[in-house]
């Protein structure tokens, strides 16, 4: 390729995750640095006073095994949480992956961020082909039996929120809500919130609390407690 005068950024000309293939043809791409830190901040505010810590299991870009008579099939959710399960195994291991049919609980919402090479099939928009595994949608909807199933599109910032209706899923307007949709059953609810974080200022989405307050980072937390207790006349020994 030649250079252009003037050259070009490599913004423009540099190809990204999604036109490359990885080792495995199937693979779509390593995730990008917003498939990084938008699961980690739902990592981070998901505090729900109905299950404890020791009751919750989140996970990103994780292996999610769904067919005990299909043992190699999974999908890979952006985040999900899983709850009244231990974060650990029994013996204290780390998972490497989640399987259904052995962990005896389904997750209780997956999260979904929209990229260039899954958005079809995100949106339940793909047409399963008899010869491959289901869809992300039909595993999600009519296998799992997600209750909840979250889609947060990083270029448009629009999250849309699915709930399970009757064995199909039902969008959820948002429109009268600013973008918030509350979870009765973990006391928590999930929205799009426009601030910083790890530096990046932009719409972010985020779980906020019964009175509606935005649920606090382990940062933001320590940043609050500094602040009280400068108010407070003490000089913290940071």
């Amino acid at each position: 390729m030649y250079q252009t005068d003037p050259p070009r950024s490599p913004q423009e000309v540099l190809p990204t995750m999604y036109d490359l293939k990885s080792e495995d043809p199937e693979e779509k791409g390593l995730p990008d640095q917003f498939h990084l830190l938008q699961p980690r901040l739902l990592d981070e505010t998901f505090n729900s006073p109905t299950y404890p810590s020791n009751k919750i299991f989140t996970a990103s870009d994780m292996n999610l095994y769904y067919d005990p008579h299909h043992p190699t099939w999974y999908k890979r959710p952006d985040w999900f949480v899983s709850v009244d399960v231990s974060p650990l195994y029994k013996n204290g291991d780390l998972r490497l992956s989640y399987v259904v049919w052995q962990e005896g609980i389904t997750p209780f919402i997956i999260v979904e961020l929209l990229s260039p090479g899954t958005e079809k099939e995100d949106l339940g928009q793909t047409l399963r082909n008899v010869e491959k595994p289901p869809t992300k949608w039909e595993v999600y909807e009519q296998i799992l039996r997600i209750p909840y199933y979250a889609i947060f599109d990083r270029y448009k910032y629009e999250f849309r929120m699915f709930k399970l209706d009757g064995g199909r899923y039902a969008e959820i307007d948002l429109s009268s809500s600013d973008s918030r949709f509350w979870i009765p059953e973990i006391e928590l609810g999930l929205g799009v919130w426009e601030g910083t974080y790890n530096n990046i200022q932009q719409p972010w989405l985020r779980w906020y609390d019964v009175s509606g307050n935005w649920v606090l980072t382990p940062i933001e937390q320590k940043e609050r407690l500094i602040e009280q207790l400068r108010k407070l006349g003490v000089e913290p020994d940071i």
